[in-house]
């Protein structure tokens, strides 16, 4: 297999082999392409990594060209048909095909696809799409020929060996791999497949610690070759050599040992002990305020609801009635619109539910106690998790004061006094100001302040959002960042 320097830029890299003396029967074949199938679905990230080809060596001749070549001057009839095509009316055919479909776009807008020939010009597979019909695999096949394409090296050497590895015993001599010379763009010649084994150590002590088990060193070796690694200890007994096969490219770490030792062993045969340690888990802060406001806000009879953490930007803002500030965090090459960024308010997902409910009974109590999610240069990630809590009251009168009362009822059991203007009261207290937010309406909407510290907003929602979610009656809600009230003393514990 000669690689041309035009499929640098394309699809970089190809590995092969073949298996001579093939028997294939009607469980074994399916075996084959069911093999491949799940190989493109995992490993090989939907072909986007690796795409693997197979063909009827007794139909093509050597020396095979991997190269890159404009749509038109590629011409062949693809897999199951028998019309000769180009590059580009093949495209075209294939948007049809629901299979293969999704895979187009990985080569459809690039000037060259990559392409594999025989001697004789014979189109062997436009990869990572299909492959020629030409050299189609069958039943009566004896030889077969396997073309690994890839991005990465790594993931394309392993998805050869476990071909190789799976289908060598049905070979008439079991469990041989004919290699196959691979000439690098540059001219470096590479022999595939390589199945060598390869070394891991992992100490004995490091092993049956982690476990937690009670065993010796040449138990723990025999141990791990029940996992298809063949374990052997040191000359000084303290450490454990396992010889990793080409099947376990899952082994990375002496950790990895560790595992394959433990299900070898049996977990449930693993002692339970309590831990050597003097330290005493506690739930996190904001998770328990969290918790204590849920039982509080429902005990006063609204329902929770769990909504996506993603919403579409045109929710987030324009349907809000607030201008787009730049605060959301986008999600790069999102499945859908719906899904575009991460909500920078829980208003959100309040209002959807209420949407998609507005035919049920009169009044409607909502809440949802979440994070949102904003920019924030002091993390390494450039975001922060704010936990917020948000509630909506929708009904036939909708007024200020319900969501007022709810506000009370969070701050009583906080313990936290109403501090009216001018006024000094002791200990925690929480005051409102007019608002200026668009999502309520004005001369209806506050700013809730805790300590002298802005935590959130309240009001009647603007009519013109209610029109924006197909809300037919009104609405009051509240939503508060509960994150500066994590260090509160409560009247509740």
């Amino acid at each position: 297999m000669v690689i041309s320097k035009t499929v640098l830029g394309v699809r970089p890299i190809v590995v092969c082999a073949v298996l001579r003396d093939m028997k294939f029967t009607e469980s074994s074949y399916q075996s084959f392409i069911d093999l491949q199938e799940k190989l493109h679905q995992n490993i090989c990230r939907k072909r986007t990594l690796v795409s693997i080809g197979t063909h009827d060596l007794d139909t093509i001749q050597g020396p095979f060209i991997y190269e890159a070549l404009p749509p038109k001057e590629i011409k062949f009839a693809p897999l199951n048909n028998t019309t000769v095509m180009d590059g580009e009316e093949l495209m075209k055919h294939l948007s049809n095909d629901l299979h293969l479909k999704p895979y187009l776009p990985i080569i459809r807008d690039e000037p060259r696809y990559p392409v594999i020939h025989d001697s004789k010009r014979v189109v062997l597979s436009l990869p990572p799409i299909i492959n020629g019909n030409h050299s189609k695999i069958t039943l009566n096949t004896r030889n077969v020929f396997i073309e690994v394409t890839a991005t990465d090296h790594t993931k394309a050497d392993i998805v050869l060996n476990t071909m190789c590895a799976m289908f060598a015993e049905y070979c008439a001599k079991k469990f041989t791999i004919e290699q196959v010379e691979v000439v690098d763009a540059d001219g470096k010649v590479r022999i595939t497949p390589n199945l060598n084994t390869t070394e891991m150590t992992a100490p004995v002590d490091y092993i049956v610690k982690n476990i937690g088990i009670d065993i010796d060193a040449d138990r723990v070796a025999k141990l791990v070759s029940q996992m298809s690694l063949n374990g052997r200890l040191s000359p000084d007994r303290k450490t454990l050599v396992a010889d990793v096969p080409c099947t376990r490219s899952d082994i990375l770490h002496a950790c990895d040992i560790v595992e394959d030792v433990a299900i070898a062993y049996g977990f449930n045969n693993i002692p339970i002990v309590f831990p050597h340690t003097q330290t005493i888990g506690r739930q996190q802060p904001l998770n328990k305020l969290s918790d204590l406001l849920r039982v509080e806000i429902a005990m006063a009879g609204w329902s929770e609801v769990f909504n996506f953490a993603l919403c579409s930007r045109d929710n987030n803002f324009r349907k809000l009635n607030r201008p787009d500030d730049g605060s959301a965090i986008t999600v790069g090459n999102p499945k859908n619109h719906k899904f575009e960024i991460a909500r920078t308010t829980l208003l959100v997902g309040v209002l959807k539910t209420t949407c998609k409910n507005r035919r049920v009974p009169l009044p409607i109590r909502v809440f949802e106690v979440s994070d949102v999610v904003t920019q924030n240069k002091n993390y390494d990630v450039g975001c922060a998790n704010i936990r917020h809590l948000c509630a909506l009251y929708s009904g036939n009168t909708a007024g200020f004061e319900i969501i007022h009362g709810l506000l009370d009822t969070i701050m009583t059991a906080m313990g936290a006094t109403w501090r009216e203007e001018g006024k000094q009261v002791q200990g925690n207290y929480y005051y409102i100001k007019p608002s200026q937010d668009p999502a309520f309406f004005e001369g209806r909407r506050a700013d809730v302040f805790f300590n002298d510290q802005k935590i959130g907003v309240m009001g009647v929602v603007h009519p013109i959002v209610l029109n924006n979610y197909k809300i037919p009656h009104p609405c009051s809600a509240i939503e508060l960042n509960i994150q500066p009230l994590v260090n509160v003393k409560t009247t509740k514990h």
